[in-house]
């Protein structure tokens, strides 16, 4: 991706961890930026930060995404400000708690930031950017999209409902100019673990990368097409072959007839029905 002086980019979870990295980065990339987090002192800590080394124009926009009012406030600026031509959706919270440990109501609100401001801001930018002849959204998933047994279940669903987001608007508007990617980080070294129930120490050092590491392979993989970007992947043929088996199983899975193996029977397919 080449640097483009007269773009704006708008980053939530902006104030901390992978954020404020993709903050930093695209700044030097060109871009000016609105960063978008609930803690208003740290987002403007950073911005002054960015904004002097960079020389960019960092604006703060202080928002609880799943506040309805917060999350309609920033939506309405994708929608309206025409600068805009990227969107990088990683605000999230996480959780390593089992099943029967988990508090529900957290289990609502993981959902509300997760998959419903995600949803939403997505909803905003997507016409916004086709209607302005093309952008970027950068959506944050997690290896746990791919397998929902390592943490909490409800955090791998919300994040494996990212990675179909992104899949189904590369399928509908790669052609229209939007550009889409899910990024799939493994353990990142932030300060994700303690809110998510697991302290940092607790995990094996061999698996956890650098934040700064994983948004530079993150941008890295943007820069060369990928829809799905997992940063510590060697072998992306290995992607491949798991991409290539779902798109070989979607042609078969959709029939008049249960298949053999059920042993219902010869029975008539019914009539369809208007």
């Amino acid at each position: 991706m080449s640097n483009n002086t007269h773009s704006l980019a708008l980053i939530t979870g902006a104030s901390t961890g992978m954020g404020a990295i993709y903050a930093d980065r695209l700044a030097r990339r060109g871009h000016d930026l609105i960063l978008v987090a609930r803690n208003g002192d740290k987002l403007n800590a950073i911005a002054d930060q960015i904004a002097r080394d960079t020389g960019r124009h960092v604006e703060t926009l202080t928002a609880d995404l799943r506040r309805a009012a917060d999350l309609a406030s920033v939506a309405d600026r994708l929608r309206a400000d025409p600068a805009i031509t990227m969107l990088v959706n990683n605000a999230g919270v996480g959780a390593s708690t089992p099943l029967l440990d988990s508090d529900v109501e957290a289990m609502s609100e993981m959902i509300a930031l997760n998959v419903e401001a995600l949803m939403r801001l997505t909803y905003a930018a997507a016409p916004a950017f086709v209607g302005r002849g093309g952008g970027t959204i950068v959506n944050m998933a997690s290896i746990v999209a791919i397998g929902p047994e390592i943490l909490n279940g409800v955090y791998g669903g919300t994040k494996a409902f990212v990675v179909a987001l992104t899949q189904s608007l590369h399928h509908e508007l790669a052609g229209r100019g939007l550009r889409v990617q899910a990024v799939c980080p493994g353990a990142v070294g932030t300060d994700f673990w303690a809110l998510a129930g697991t302290p940092l120490d607790q995990l094996p050092p061999a698996i956890v990368m650098s934040p700064q590491d994983a948004v530079d392979a993150a941008l890295a993989g943007l820069d060369q097409g990928e829809l799905v970007t997992l940063p510590a992947l060697a072998d992306l043929a290995a992607w491949q072959i798991y991409e290539d088996a779902r798109q070989a199983l979607i042609p078969v899975i959709s029939r008049t007839r249960p298949a053999a193996r059920y042993g219902v029977g010869d029975r008539p397919a019914p009539s369809p029905t208007a």
